[in-house]
């Protein structure tokens, strides 16, 4: 049982280096795996501090940062350092120490350098115009290491490489270039408020406990990670059901302090801003790793419309960072997320849920995460749907530097025209976004239980008729994909016991993970280009994008159809030519294509595509029309 996150690891150089006669010798230690994707931890023995010190503050005042360079000369990462107390502190709980830590996951195998800066000033750590002296001896401190190529298989992000914005409307992995489809938990936002992290604490005058995680303590296994012992099964073992289920995503809140839940924030005190709580951030760490080797997407989700500016008060709101501009508390903050988790293979920033700041502040704010994060991560932005036009409009194309969106609405069946509008729209700007639905339905609904589930028979606890499995798999998910979307993460609604707050059992939307992971199986198993493929509706007699049917289309050579309820479609082939192939998918219980009443059409006109061998079977069905080769 690895307890140690960085320790556990074999250690695989020791440095030590004099800058000038006279000095003493600082040591630089990388841990970790030395190959190709994994986490390298280059840790250096720098000035005791503690969390709480200000003059300097460990967190402002001495500003780390690692240059990473490949031998080619065609690669290099100005990674930012961070405090890290006695570099054990998951498992000590250390305030302080002489630890100073960057993070490389490398791209090539070969021969790498590494040169640390190192240098003290006011405010040095955000600000490189700070008046700031270089700190001797460990300011240009460097040396060299070889990686080897990566030795993981299967769901392993450290087996296909970093996902990366490409310029496209899908994430690609950046060794097996595979392009990406996301389908996950957007519930609970409260996931970090967990019992086993160190100074987490239930929020003030919120009906919000401490999450423990329990139901799937037992799913995790015998040589996961773990702090303190025995601390962190529960959620580790969680994060196991979830990608056993077939998903890779998942979101969470890491400032949540004044908001629904009021239990999750990275400093040493609710708000206490300059000052970042080392042991709960090793801990966080731990649990994102072992994401990433489970081959699941982290979805950052910064701030919250409770937190995010003090705009529509008289009075400044005191979570509010910087009161929404970008001051010394929000870069800081930034700097500290990307310094600490960066490394990690699969992630976006979402700029915050239901985000209200202004196109100044958002437009400040993605620039500054450019700027700051070596590995260019997905940058996002969530709001609600009634703004989404004056929000999203003047970020489109080139005006900033969002590339993609994370979308909610109140009505699920608005789901799948909103992906298409934004999937066009951005694409008409010159630069494409990464459009996933995060928040599909009401807020009293979202997605809901399984039927069945501790007696769920379709009603909430008002007793009124809630979304059943059924319409979301065919309204949101199919919905989202079928528009040309990226992909989904499912909320849950206040209206059930298991909802965005205080939910701990993911077994409550079983059958929904199922439908998810059956869905990004069809892409990929029958080698669907879907990279290549847009919303074509009105080639199946819907123009205005409803919800009767949907179609996405590589015009002239494949075509997926998706078909809530089995009715007469004709296909349109009218302006392409050649013989096309039809087969059928059941995205219910998912399995092998199968033939249906019409094998095959000749293009040049509107075509019958027929219907399934169960053709008395109401439920939705996805129809494959592939150029016969």
């Amino acid at each position: 049982m690895n307890t140690q996150p960085f320790l556990g690891s074999i250690l695989l150089l020791v440095a030590s280096t004099c800058l000038a006669a006279g000095s003493t010798d600082a040591q630089v230690v990388l841990s970790g795996e030395l190959k190709q994707w994994h986490n390298i931890t280059l840790t250096l023995d720098g000035p005791q501090a503690a969390e709480t010190d200000d003059t300097p503050n460990p967190f402002l005042d001495y500003a780390m940062q690692v240059t990473f360079a490949h031998e080619s000369g065609q690669l290099q990462y100005v990674v930012p350092g961070y405090f890290a107390a006695d570099g054990d502190a998951a498992n000590t709980s250390a305030s302080s120490g002489n630890k100073w830590r960057a993070h490389l996951a490398a791209d090539l195998t070969g021969e790498w350098t590494y040169r640390i800066s190192f240098r003290q000033g006011h405010h040095a750590a955000i600000d490189s115009s700070a008046d700031s002296q270089p700190l001797a001896p460990f300011d240009g401190l460097s040396g060299k290491f070889t990686v080897a190529p990566t030795d993981k298989r299967g769901r392993d992000f450290r087996a296909h490489g970093r996902l990366a914005y490409v310029g496209e409307r899908y994430l690609q992995t950046s060794g097996t270039k595979e392009y990406f489809l996301k389908v996950g938990a957007d519930a609970p936002e409260t996931l970090l408020g967990y019992v086993d992290f160190d100074n987490t604490i239930a929020g003030r005058g919120k009906s919000v406990p401490l999450k423990t995680w329990q139901p799937h303590v037992r799913d995790w296994q015998p040589g996961d990670p773990t702090w303190q012992q025995q601390k962190g099964r529960g959620l580790i073992g969680a994060i196991n059901y979830l990608s056993g289920k077939g998903c890779n995503a998942f979101s969470f809140l890491t400032y949540n302090a004044g908001g629904d839940g009021d239990n999750v924030w990275p400093f040493v005190e609710r708000n206490e801003k300059l000052h970042y709580d080392c042991s709960k951030l090793d801990q966080w760490g731990i649990v994102f790793e072992h994401a990433t080797t489970k081959g699941m997407y982290l979805h950052f989700k910064m701030q919250e419309t409770e937190n995010d500016d003090q705009r529509g008060s008289d009075k400044p709101v005191p979570t509010a960072l910087d009161g929404g501009e970008l001051g010394p508390e929000r870069k800081l903050y930034c700097r500290e997320l990307v310094a600490r988790f960066a490394h990690n293979l699969a992630l976006n920033w979402n700029l915050g849920e239901e985000n209200t700041q202004s196109t100044v502040e958002q437009q400040a704010m993605l620039d500054y995460l450019a700027e700051i994060d070596p590995y260019q991560h997905l940058r996002v932005l969530h709001t609600y749907p009634q703004q989404q036009d004056n929000v999203y409009r003047p970020l489109l194309g080139e005006r900033s530097q969002l590339t993609g969106v994370s979308l909610q609405n109140d009505h699920i069946h608005e789901t799948h025209v909103q992906t298409v509008k934004w999937v066009q729209e951005s694409t008409a700007a010159g630069k494409p976004w990464v459009v996933a639905f995060d928040e599909s339905g009401s807020a009293a609904h979202g997605v809901c239980p399984d039927l069945g589930y501790r007696g769920f028979d379709g009603h909430d606890k008002a007793g009124n008729m809630a979304y059943t499995e059924h319409e979301v798999r065919w309204q949101t998910l199919w919905g989202t994909l079928m528009g040309g979307g990226a992909g989904v993460e499912y909320y849950f609604g206040y209206q059930f016991d298991e909802n965005d707050l205080l939910c701990q059992d993911w077994r409550s939307r079983d059958r929904s993970w199922n439908y998810c992971r059956i869905a990004i199986d069809f892409f990929r198993d029958q080698q669907i280009p879907y990279w290549q493929m847009t919303n074509h509706d009105s080639l199946v007699g819907n123009p205005d994008h409803d919800n009767t049917k949907y179609c996405l289309a590589s015009i002239g050579e494949c075509y997926v159809i998706y078909l809530p309820q089995l009715d007469h479609t004709e296909l349109d082939l009218r302006n392409v030519a050649g013989e096309f192939d039809i087969q059928w998918f059941n995205p219910r219980d998912g399995g092998e294509l199968i033939a249906g009443s019409v094998p095959t059409v000749s293009a040049g006109r509107l075509v019958d595509i027929g219907s399934p061998p169960a053709s008395t079977d109401s439920h939705d069905w996805v129809a494959l029309v592939r150029k016969d080769r």
